[in-house]
């Protein structure tokens, strides 16, 4: 399983990779992606929209289930990652890099300290 060491992880499989300026973006795991099987539809969240840590902001579908995505952080959408409306299967060729789902504004940075580094998340991966 890669797990780059760069991001923040959740129990719910999505990672967070702070690029400065209170952004970071946000995706799914590789665990999740293999998980789910071949992804046929990615909902790309509306930039500017807020969401609180824990709502649900989006759907993967799949061929074998459709799966919400949870906001680990409080944050606003900057920039949803528009390739994958006509391509959703790059979330399976490359969930860490172009397979991204959301740029977004930290609301609160302290946030961060609540989420796993790599070595946290692949134990919980594991069960």
């Amino acid at each position: 399983m890669n797990l780059p060491e760069d991001r923040k992880y959740t129990k719910d499989h999505e990672w967070l990779k702070v690029l400065g300026n209170d952004e970071a973006l946000l995706g799914i795991t590789d665990f999740a992606q293999q998980s789910l099987g071949d992804i046929t539809y990615v909902e790309i969240p509306i930039d500017g929209d807020s969401f609180e840590a824990g709502a649900s902001f989006g759907v993967v579908e799949s061929v074998k289930a459709a799966s919400d995505l949870y906001m680990p952080v409080d944050a606003e959408i900057v920039e949803g990652n528009q390739n994958l409306e006509d391509a959703p299967e790059v979330v399976n060729q490359s969930p860490f890099d172009d397979g991204w789902i959301a740029k977004v504004k930290l609301t609160d940075p302290s946030q961060l300290e609540t989420l796993m580094d790599a070595a946290s998340y692949a134990e919980i991966a594991k069960e």
